[in-house]
């Protein structure tokens, strides 16, 4: 596991030096888009999240149990979904399949509890207050009532297309 724990970051590291670089251009290897950039970035980051910060105060510091290892490594398949499936996804924007909300409502929980290890729990909080008020908007008092967002909608948004979670905030930390 140390090993590894080394290896992804120096990979992660590398990954980012060539994006910035004139590299892939110059020799026409490894072109990225930025949706696909922010894909692989943004798996970098869950699995390294799972890695590098316990579960729970109380959870050991001497190994990574083995669950973290299972849910770093989902969330950063959830994250690369994007990547590994561009092609297709764009060929159906707005029309998600199953496993398009399958893997998004995965990815969404698997980034909120990477949020709250790395970050505490606030933001994770007013995270979820939102995406709350996204789908209960018609269910909220008057003054701030709305119509709301189908399930399909609101996964599309936050999870498959570049105006939710790999929106200009993720861009910038590309």
């Amino acid at each position: 596991p140390k090993k590894i724990l080394f290896f992804v970051p120096l990979v992660w590291t590398i990954f980012q030096l060539w994006y910035a670089s004139p590299l892939p251009f110059v020799f026409n290897i490894f072109v990225l888009n930025d949706t696909e950039a922010r894909a692989i970035h943004l798996a970098f980051a869950i699995f390294l999240s799972y890695t590098a910060y316990p579960t729970l105060k109380s959870s050991p510091r001497n190994y990574i149990p083995i669950q973290d290892w299972i849910v770093g490594i989902l969330g950063a398949l959830s994250a690369a979904y994007l990547w590994i499936f561009y092609v297709q996804l764009s060929d159906r924007p707005g029309d998600p399949t199953q496993l398009d909300l399958v893997v998004a409502v995965v990815g969404l929980v698997t980034l909120l509890e990477a949020t709250r290890r790395a970050l505490g729990p606030p933001l994770m909080v007013v995270c979820t207050v939102f995406m709350i008020y996204t789908f209960g908007g018609p269910h909220m008092p008057d003054v701030i009532a709305h119509k709301g967002a189908s399930f399909m909608k609101g996964m599309s948004h936050y999870w498959l297309s570049t105006e939710g979670v790999f929106g200009v905030a993720l861009g910038v930390s590309t």
